[in-house]
């Protein structure tokens, strides 16, 4: 990975799980005991399973957490890109994105306190959608960042 590029990766959990009452709250659960504040997620679902993608304050410490409670866990890189919270914001990452063909594996997002919205995405080539991103001026926020949000 190119220098200075760590700062704008995100390092998300995901985690599959059987799809069954109860299985978020036992996931939810383990995060909270350990003092794990969890700042987005998604759930994808396939039949009997699912697959639980969040990103949490603390990613090494959520991994840990949750691998040790016996669940398949692993951390994936992400970007979270910052975006002001009107209409037309996605439709411009979406446009950088399609026009140097950087493909969106998935993506979701939330609004944080200061009114941003945070569109966290999985992409094809991160190191090439980072070095876009920020030829365009779009501002990427650093795991340190997420942690404080």
């Amino acid at each position: 990975m190119g220098a200075g590029m760590e700062d704008k990766i995100i390092k998300q959990i995901s985690l599959f799980a059987e799809n069954k009452p109860g299985r978020l709250a036992n996931v939810a659960n383990k995060l909270k005991s350990a003092g794990i504040n969890i700042r987005a997620f998604t759930i994808a679902e396939s039949g009997d399973f699912g697959i639980i993608r969040m990103v949490v304050d603390r990613s090494d410490y959520a991994h840990k957490i949750l691998h040790d409670a016996g669940f398949t866990v692993s951390e994936t890189n992400v970007m979270g890109i910052e975006m002001n919270d009107v209409p037309g914001s996605m439709s411009r990452i979406a446009e950088v994105f399609g026009k140097v063909k950087i493909n969106i594996d998935y993506a979701y997002a939330f609004v944080t306190k200061d009114q941003k919205a945070l569109l966290i995405v999985r992409v094809n080539d991160i190191e090439k959608a980072i070095k876009t991103l920020e030829e365009e001026g779009i501002r990427l926020i650093s795991m340190k960042e997420l942690e404080n949000i």
